[in-house]
């Protein structure tokens, strides 16, 4: 017997993702059942990439337009209160949703209704697995967390499997976990009304992790659950505005570490502050590198390249099972 679900909330924010977004806005309704009565929100952070088409591809969907760049966090809490569906799904507009995406999750959700967050398997563009399920973060996350150097040299070392917890995962059996990715978390209303919206704090990245947080805190659960998959063109938004992205990443990280041990930081704010700023300088040293090698070579590709080539990848990615 199939699960009748009443109403479902997507919210997604936009910031100059547009050509993705209107991607991942057909896979959406690609991949509803009939039975799923959903509405899809769009808050848009000042994009100068033409939004407008939304309104005319999908007139369906309900489109908010901020004229100036409020952040992450802002926007979602704007949307969250502005609906009243049971479930809420928080989704970035760089996503593409898998085949019974919707169905899954939402028995999901059904069947376990002590879980507060609930997160699937993400895939990246090139198929491989996101690390979207990890452990609360320390100071070893700089070394050892998804991106990192050391995780990217040596993956699979003791302390990074320790971070990212989805690497544990067989099948489609759930796990709990800390906290996962907010590029695609679904969210039970209930839980928000109980612990509070997103910390407005963070303009953008870390607030997930501060939800999940807070959530476990009053007892929801935060599992990760792979049944049900979408595939993330990891950071489109971030790479068109580098610098922006790097110092809120930094900047964020700093005040989740504070807020969570602000006497550990006592004696040390001063050093933490230093290591977040070098290595904010060394991650923008990184891509300078990386883009002048490029276009010594000539081997720079136009976006459109880069994006069509990133499909390929993706259509290979939903043909094995998606």
């Amino acid at each position: 017997m199939e699960i009748n679900v009443s109403r479902l909330d997507i919210l997604i924010v936009n910031y100059n993702s547009t050509r993705y977004l209107l991607k991942c806005l057909r896979s959406i309704y690609m991949s509803l059942d009939s039975n799923i009565d959903v509405k899809v929100y769009v808050v848009d952070n000042a994009s100068k990439d033409n939004v407008n088409l939304l309104q005319q591809k999908f007139p369906h969907v309900i489109l908010s337009k901020n004229s100036i760049n409020i952040g992450f966090a802002k926007a979602v809490n704007y949307l969250i209160s502005k609906t009243d569906a049971p479930n809420i799904l928080l989704l970035n507009p760089d996503t593409i949703v898998g085949k019974n995406f919707f169905k899954s999750m939402l028995d999901f959700m059904e069947k376990n209704p002590d879980v507060g967050i609930a997160g699937p398997k993400i895939y990246e563009s090139d198929g491989s697995i996101q690390g979207s399920a990890r452990s609360f973060p320390t100071p070893m996350t700089a070394l050892f967390g998804r991106n990192s150097f050391m995780t990217k040299f040596f993956p699979d070392n003791r302390l990074t499997r320790k971070n990212i917890l989805n690497s544990t995962a067989t099948g489609d059996a759930p796990i709990k976990v800390d906290w996962i990715s907010g590029a695609c978390m679904m969210v039970r209303r209930k839980a928000v009304e109980d612990i509070g919206l997103l910390d407005e704090n963070f303009f953008m990245y870390w607030e997930d992790a501060d939800w999940c947080r807070r959530m476990i805190h009053n007892t929801w659960k935060v599992v990760y659950y792979p049944g049900a998959s979408i595939v993330h063109f990891s950071g489109r938004s971030s790479d068109r505005n580098l610098i922006q992205s790097v110092v809120a990443f930094h900047k964020s990280a700093y005040y989740l570490f504070n807020k969570y041990y602000p006497d550990t930081l006592g004696v040390m704010r001063g050093i933490v502050m230093m290591g977040l700023g070098a290595r904010g300088c060394f991650l923008l040293a990184l891509h300078g590198i990386h883009r002048w090698k490029m276009r010594k070579n000539r081997n720079y590709a136009p976006v459109d390249s880069l994006k069509q080539a990133a499909e390929k990848n993706v259509k290979g990615v939903v043909r094995s099972g998606l």
